[in-house]
Formats: C-alpha cells, sequence, structure tokens
C-alpha cells in the first residue's frame, strides 16, 4: 500500500475556535433526502407507490422537511412530485423539498413540477470544488460564480411567477470540503446577493462533506468559519449534509452542529451512496440519549428497520446503533453480571443507569428479553437474569457459579448459543427432582421432644425399595442423618434457601439445597412442590443424587 500517493488534507487556520466548548442543546431542523439522495444509491430504485409509502412513514417519524427528488431527472421523480401535490398528501407542516442543478432547462422543469404546490424548497447547486472546476468543467472561479448566480436568477424569477411566497431558497456549493474556503464564502455570497434573504424570510446554505476528505474536527472549522464569513447571517439558516467516506459522517454532523449548522440532511441508517449519508437516527438518537428531546420519534425503531428493509432491499446490520438486533445484548459474563445488577436498582432511579446501556431499550420499542443471551462466553450473572426475568428462579450465588460452568461446557460442546427455554431445562435436568439413584417414596415425621424429630422414610435406592430411619434436632437433620446411614456419604446441609415460584395460595415452592462434601466438595440439589418441606426434602434428595454420581 502505498500511501505516499494520498496527500493530508490541508487544517482550517482558526486558532481561535469556539466549538470545542459548545453543546447541543436542541434538535436542529431535519430534513430527510431519503428519499432522493438514498433512492437514488438503490440498485432498484423506489417505484412511485413506494415512495407514495415511504413518504408518508417519514412523515409519520415527525420530519417537517423532506426531499423527495429531483423532478426534472426522470418521469417517476416528476410524477411522485405531481402525486403528492395534486393529492393533497403533503401535511400542512410538512414542506417538500426538490433538487435541481443550475442549469436552465433543469429549473424551468422543476418549477413545473411544483405547481400547485403549498410549500417547497428549491435546493440549487453546482459543483465548486478546485477538482471539479479543473477536471469536469474547465471552467475558472468566475464561470463557476455566474453559473451559479445565473440558476439563482432563473429560479427567483419562476418563484415570482408561481408565486414567490410559496418557496424556500437553498443554495449547495456540491463538494464543498473539496472548494477554498475563500471561494466557497464567495459563490454562496453571491448566490445569497440574487435571493436577498433577510431574517423574516430566510434561504438556506447548504455545506456539503460530498465526499469525506478529513477528520471530523476540520469540517467544523469549516463551518464555523463559513458561520462567521458569509454575509446576511441573519437571514441564513446553514445546513450540512455529510457522507460517510471515512466513516465518520455522524460525528461530522455533530461537531459542525457545535459549530453553528442548524440544519441537518441525512438518511435512515446513512444510506446513500459509497459508505452512505449522514445516519439522521443515529444523530436523533444520540441527542436523545443526551436528554434532548430529538423532534423525531424513533419509540418503534423495530417497525422502522423493518419499512426500510422492506422498501429498500437494504440490511441493517446487527450492531447498528440504536437499531440492529444485537445493541442492547450481552453475551460476556461481566457485562452481563452489571447490566443485571442495574436492572434491579433503576426502577428506584429518577435517570436511567445501567452499566452497558447507554438507553432504555424499552424507549426504541425494544423489550428486555434479547439483553442477556447465554454462550460459552456468558457468566453466572447472565443465566440469574434470565432465570429470574422468565422462570421466576432466584439462584443463589453459588449454584449460580456451579451453574454457569455447566453451561459453559453445554455451549462449547454444542458450539451455539443457548436459548432460555434451553436453560431452564438444563437446570431442571442439573439439579431439580431428582430421583437417580436415590428416590423418596415416603416419609412421616415423629417429634422426640423439644429441638429434636424423628423421620421415618422410604427410600428406593438403585432400585430396592428400602425403609430408613434418623433422627436429629429437627426435622431436615433428622432426613440427613438417616440417608447417611443408607448411602455411606456424609450428608451436611451447608445452606437451603427457598421461595415461591409463583404468587397465590396454591403456587409452588422452590428449595435450593447446598451439601457440603467430606473433602469440601460442595454439590446442590433443588426440589419443587407446593408444600415447602416437602420440597426441602426433595431438595435434599436431589443434592444426595449429585453427591452419589460424583466419582
Amino acid at each position: 500500500m502505498n500511501h505516499q500517493r494520498y496527500r493530508p488534507y490541508p487544517a482550517v487556520d482558526l486558532p481561535d475556535r469556539t466549538w470545542p466548548s459548545q453543546r447541543i442543546k436542541e434538535a436542529p431542523i431535519w430534513c430527510s433526502v431519503d428519499l432522493r439522495d438514498g433512492n437514488q444509491a438503490l440498485e432498484t430504485p423506489m417505484d412511485l407507490e413506494q415512495k407514495l409509502d415511504f413518504f408518508q412513514f417519514l412523515v409519520s417519524l415527525g420530519f417537517k422537511q423532506i426531499e423527495i427528488g429531483f423532478p426534472a431527472a426522470s418521469e417517476t421523480e416528476f410524477a411522485f412530485t405531481r402525486a403528492l401535490i395534486e393529492g393533497n398528501l403533503i401535511p400542512d407542516d410538512v414542506i417538500i423539498q426538490v433538487l435541481t442543478q443550475s442549469r436552465p432547462h433543469i429549473i424551468t422543469r422543476t418549477f413545473e413540477a411544483l405547481e400547485g404546490a403549498r410549500k417547497a424548497i428549491v435546493h440549487l447547486y453546482n459543483s465548486t470544488s478546485a477538482l471539479q472546476r479543473e477536471v469536469v468543467f474547465g471552467k475558472d472561479k468566475g464561470a463557476i460564480t455566474a453559473l451559479a448566480a445565473d440558476g439563482a436568477k432563473l429560479v427567483r424569477e419562476l418563484a415570482e411567477k408561481y408565486g414567490e411566497e410559496r418557496f424556500i431558497y437553498e443554495y449547495s456549493p456540491e463538494s464543498f470540503t473539496g472548494t477554498e474556503l475563500d471561494y466557497a464564502v464567495e459563490i454562496c455570497n453571491a448566490v445569497m446577493d440574487v435571493y436577498q434573504p433577510t431574517a423574516d424570510r430566510k434561504a438556506i446554505i447548504n455545506l456539503p462533506s460530498t465526499v469525506e476528505m478529513s477528520t471530523p474536527n476540520i469540517y467544523a472549522d469549516q463551518i464555523e468559519y463559513m458561520n462567521r464569513n458569509l454575509s446576511r447571517r441573519d437571514g441564513l439558516i446553514i445546513s450540512v449534509h455529510t457522507h460517510n467516506d471515512q466513516g465518520t459522517g455522524v460525528a461530522a454532523t455533530e461537531l459542525a452542529l457545535l459549530a453553528g449548522a442548524e440544519r441537518v440532511e441525512g438518511t435512515l441508517f446513512g444510506n446513500g451512496e459509497r459508505t452512505g449519508n449522514c445516519d439522521i437516527m443515529n444523530v436523533a438518537m444520540n441527542l436523545f440519549a443526551q436528554g434532548v428531546d430529538p423532534k423525531l420519534d424513533f419509540s418503534r425503531m423495530p417497525d422502522v428497520v423493518n419499512m426500510y428493509e422492506r422498501y429498500l432491499g437494504m440490511r441493517v446490520p446487527p450492531r447498528h446503533p440504536y437499531a440492529g438486533k444485537l445493541v442492547f445484548t450481552a453475551f460476556s459474563g461481566s457485562h452481563q453480571d452489571a447490566i443485571r445488577k442495574g436492572m434491579m436498582k433503576v426502577k428506584d432511579k429518577d435517570y436511567w443507569e445501567v452499566p452497558y446501556l447507554p438507553i432504555d431499550p424499552a424507549d426504541v420499542g425494544y423489550g428486555y428479553e434479547p439483553i442477556i443471551r447465554i454462550n460459552s462466553q456468558s457468566g453466572k450473572g447472565g443465566l440469574a437474569y434470565i432465570l429470574e426475568q422468565q422462570f421466576g428462579l432466584h439462584l443463589p450465588k453459588a449454584l449460580q457459579q456451579q451453574f454457569s460452568e455447566v453451561v459453559k461446557r453445554v455451549s462449547d460442546r454444542d458450539h451455539h448459543e443457548m436459548q432460555p427455554g434451553e436453560l431452564y431445562e438444563l437446570f431442571e435436568k442439573e439439579y431439580v427432582d431428582l430421583h437417580v439413584p436415590l428416590r423418596l417414596i415416603s416419609y412421616q415425621e415423629a417429634s422426640l421432644g423439644t429441638d429434636h424429630a424423628q423421620v421415618m422414610a422410604k427410600m428406593e435406592f438403585h432400585g430396592r425399595e428400602v425403609p430408613v430411619t434418623g433422627e436429629g434436632n429437627g426435622l431436615m437433620s433428622a432426613f440427613c442423618n438417616a440417608l447417611e446411614g443408607l448411602t455411606g456419604k456424609k450428608v451436611e446441609i451447608k445452606d437451603y434457601q427457598e421461595h415461591a415460584l409463583a404468587q397465590g395460595s396454591r403456587s409452588r415452592a422452590i428449595t435450593y439445597v447446598e451439601l457440603a462434601g467430606s473433602q469440601g466438595e460442595i454439590y446442590f440439589g433443588a426440589g419443587t412442590s407446593s408444600n415447602i418441606t416437602k420440597s426441602s426434602i426433595r431438595g435434599v434428595v436431589s443434592a444426595v443424587n449429585k453427591m452419589l454420581e460424583d466419582r
């Protein structure tokens, strides 16, 4: 890789830049360009009906400005514009935007498409970069400026003909990031000299990184430079339209907002040519995560993903911020444990604060089930969370640790993620109501005085029915002593815990029993019953069976 073929992008001489100390405190004006910039990048562009549906979808998300296309580019684009206007499909609070090159016949055709529109933004552009001037057009700066100004004059003439009060003017020096900054100011001012914007009737200056060529901080410097040096500043709305060639389109947009930009053009999930546009959803949700109202509604993110994939034929990657299937999912044991603890405490807090989850998945329409998923990398916290949330099992910590090792062995062996149902079945198979080789048939308890009890039980041991008797300072102690005599193993309860599995007087209970082996080994078992005493007895039997199977 010969890196010497490439030159570093020049820095902007702006030693007193102010944008690094700014904060974004409110949402910008959003303009979706999904139906134009996004659509033209598709292998199979949307047809008329699809575009009409997608327009309504964008409206439902809260977009108030929507670039609907390039009406002079094709009959489909023209027909779409007419369908929206003639069908009265544009809400009163939504402004459509159309794109036109600075060429007379294209501008004229664009206004023909807009006839009868209540309100529309006419987006005029021409390429201004040094490379485009030299390689594509073979024109100097003067000729390029004249091209832009002449186009603006025709736009204004036609606007006056069709009703100037209906139109908002927008100008883009296309390939702005490849344009000398002093010349970008010059050509934008020349166009605004034609449009004559005022504070009461503003025009839009859109400064696109048509090709992302620098780090985001340099783009922010460029925006701050333009913000300082453009004339008629009180009559302008500074807009940005970033692309993602270097993978920093979202960052460049956010830094541009810090530098004074007031409007953002972009697409859902960053669809667009080459590596795509700025992901407008990503920027909006970043604001949301900072406590700023984004003025867009992504509370039904799964529906947004489905619409995008169905109509555009694209796919949202599973790790896409806020929207991917795996963005709220943790497989790692340490992450799972932290999330579990955070979820237990967040209900008592005024603000959302859960480790590894910057926002509440429910805020974008996702449930909590996928937050923790289990594979060989998972730990005890993740297992405990799933068993608690979905099955009402509250495993003691030591049992969580032991069961996690069982899960890792199974997941490693089978090379697959374990679903919650599989996890529950594995837990039951390993610990709950075990009856081989030892099975409880029946038992009776007799009191032998204060703090002393006797148990007489009928057991099945290796297929043979055996009566046993034991005494102790309580039922559990007496039963353990009886099993010691039968099995020849030390049966000492180290700990046991119990809880109801469901609400109501007839609900089952589960008891977790921890036995200590003669060499310090630990054996767990669990028993269930509608009677708490029976669940305890069955838990002991299960734990003894674990002890007996240990070779």
